[in-house]
């Protein structure tokens, strides 16, 4: 069974978030508090969030490899 690499994970979720950002910011034309602007801002953020979390995944999984 192959395992997925954390960094191409984050990287994908960074790129998602970056398109639904990009999405939130063009939907943002009739209001910013408009109920699809939100939906798409909550989406981006966590998307961003859980990139940032395999990135400090594959960090620590480095620190644990370079102990052994």
């Amino acid at each position: 069974m192959m395992r997925t690499n954390p960094i191409s994970m984050g990287i994908f979720y960074l790129t998602m978030g970056l398109l639904f950002t990009y999405l939130a910011i063009n939907s943002a034309e009739n209001g910013i508090f408009s109920f699809p602007t939100i939906i798409l801002m909550i989406i981006a953020t966590f998307d961003i969030g859980v990139a940032i979390r395999m990135f400090n995944l594959s960090r620590r999984l480095k620190k644990v490899n370079a102990k052994k």
